[in-house]
């Protein structure tokens, strides 16, 4: 394959790249970090992949140093960058979930809302979208940008912060109380615009959106399968919650069934000892990469 179609692809570095890697290894991709390098290797020969910062990436996807990557609804909305939105991935570096910018003060503050920081500081790495906010609250404060370690600045450096949370636990150990919440985020794959106009960057773009969706779908479930006389079918049936019909299919006794389906990894526990008294038998469990529907 030429170096022309060969898709140049954002890993973002920092806090979401093992989640990311994970997740590419999911979806069947076998993707190696050098810490000397920022150049990972995978296990694609049409795939070059770079790490980039995650704060970084839209601008390099809409410049065309890269064909797509991966980063934050926050950070494309921050740098404002014209980049082609291919999916969501709702995926972060703890819950494979959404994150929150928040605005945050000391415990102690007096301050209720946004409207109470009017000629206040305010320190955030998320600066344009703060500034954004501010000005649509009517709220004229001056936004400060943190180079890092933004819990601890207030009340000394800041009177407030807006800082990413995922469970508020680290602004709780902080003594920080949630004012209000600026922006929801999530992580999106996107592409360059030219390179997704390109059908065969496209498709190949297309085809990882497509095993990376299964590998999220596939989170958090377990695969099912087990044998069952016909005349308990639908005792089993009755106690089995399923991601859709179980596939149901004759084994060589004509008196027996296999029954193969899909739920909840948390269920199981409690799922398996029923099925076995529901008249279910030969119950094998196993994990799931990917669910492509």
């Amino acid at each position: 394959m030429s170096n022309e179609s060969i898709l140049k692809l954002g890993i973002p570095k920092g806090s979401l790249e093992n989640a990311t890697i994970d997740l590419f290894r999911r979806a069947g991709f076998q993707i190696t970090v050098n810490s000397r390098s920022y150049f990972p290797a995978i296990d694609d020969p049409n795939i070059e992949c770079m790490l980039i910062r995650a704060q970084e990436m839209a601008r390099y996807v809409e410049d065309g140093v890269l064909d797509a990557g991966l980063t934050g609804l926050d950070w494309i909305a921050e740098t404002g960058a014209n980049v082609y939105p291919i999916t969501d991935l709702v995926y972060a570096k703890q819950s494979f979930g959404r994150v929150r910018w928040v605005l945050a003060v000391p415990e102690q503050s007096a301050v209720r809302s946004v409207k109470d920081l009017e000629g206040k500081i305010i320190a955030t790495e998320l600066v344009e979208t703060t500034k954004r906010y501010l000005a649509a609250n009517g709220v004229s404060a001056k936004v400060e940008f943190s180079w890092g370690a933004t819990e601890v600045k207030p009340p000394i450096l800041a009177d407030a912060i807006v800082e990413v949370t995922e469970t508020g636990s680290s602004l709780r150990a902080n003594n920080l109380r949630i004012v209000e919440t600026v922006l929801e985020s999530n992580t999106q794959f996107i592409a360059n615009t030219t390179s997704w106009q390109d059908p065969g960057k496209r498709q190949q773009m297309q085809d990882i959106r497509m095993l990376l969706e299964g590998a999220i779908n596939a989170m958090g479930k377990v695969g099912l399968m087990m044998n069952v006389e016909r005349s308990s079918l639908q005792q089993v049936l009755d106690v089995l919650p399923a991601l859709k019909t179980p596939t149901i299919s004759t084994l060589a006794d004509e008196n027996w069934l296999a029954l193969n389906t899909i739920l909840d990894e948390s269920t199981v526990r409690t799922i398996i000892p029923r099925l076995k008294s529901a008249g279910a038998s030969g119950i094998v469990e196993y994990p799931l990469n990917k669910i492509v529907n």
